[in-house]
């Protein structure tokens, strides 16, 4: 266990580790941060989750319900909750706040206004409460997952977006470097639980309203908010990936 986070060089730490296998980084993270934990959402997430289990049986794992998910989806979170044994954090929006916005703009007004005001209300301010309390959390995002956003985002790295001057939080992308092709072999292979939702074209898999399949050779991302401009593809989650 590292004896003081603050001390940590993080810029050393994703040179070494740049190009390591996604079970190195994710024991590095397990074995220095008692006080995180891996978000899950989607596939990518249940190969680390499978990871961390055969590495230690002490994790945690969060998830955000935005009240707009997929019944799939659903499904899908407590079928990987019962195949692990694992407790589900999971972070709810504020309820005045999601009945303020319906209130005002109704319930699809992000095909209007984009999607930046939507999330933020039941996804990224439900992600900051959590991670308020955490020192680390881990992701599933992939370099070729959004060529547009995503290509540059490194094995470790200080999460600017949700850092502050008082509470430094650090981020783990062990799965950075794989492919698609990579997480669906390891899945396969294991014959781990997924969304069914894939079964039907789904690639990224976010709310019902904002996801939809993709066509063949079209990119994964496209299928999300495919209203608005492929540059602004970032729900607010990892928009730091915008800043790179």
């Amino acid at each position: 266990m590292v004896a003081a986070h603050t001390d940590l060089n993080i810029a050393a730490l994703e040179a070494e580790y740049s190009q390591k296998s996604p079970r190195e980084i994710l024991k590095l993270a397990l074995e220095t941060f008692d006080n995180m934990a891996i978000s899950f959402s989607g596939a990518e997430d249940v190969v680390l989750i499978d990871l961390a289990s055969k590495i230690t049986k002490n994790f945690r794992v969060f998830t955000l319900d935005t009240g707009r998910l997929h019944p799939e989806t659903y499904q899908f979170l407590d079928k990987v909750r019962e195949y692990y044994g694992i407790k589900l954090e999971v972070m709810f929006p504020d309820a005045a706040e999601v009945q303020a916005l319906v209130e005002e703009k109704g319930l699809f007004s992000f095909y209007q206004d984009g999607h930046k005001e939507c999330c933020g209300v039941r996804k990224v301010r439900p992600l900051r409460r959590k991670l308020n309390t955490l020192d680390a959390w881990v992701t599933g995002q992939r370099k070729d997952q959004s060529p547009s956003t995503r290509n540059h985002i490194p094995v470790i790295e200080l999460d600017t977006a949700f850092s502050t001057a008082d509470h430094q939080l650090i981020k783990f992308n062990p799965l950075a470097n794989w492919s698609s092709a990579q997480v669906w072999e390891y899945i396969r292979g294991l014959d781990l639980p997924y969304n069914k939702l894939h079964d039907r074209g789904f690639i990224s898999i976010g709310c019902e309203p904002c996801t939809r399949p993709v066509l063949p050779n079209q990119h994964e991302r496209e299928g999300r908010w495919w209203w608005e401009e492929s540059t602004a593809k970032e729900c607010g989650l990892h928009v730091g990936n915008l800043q790179k």
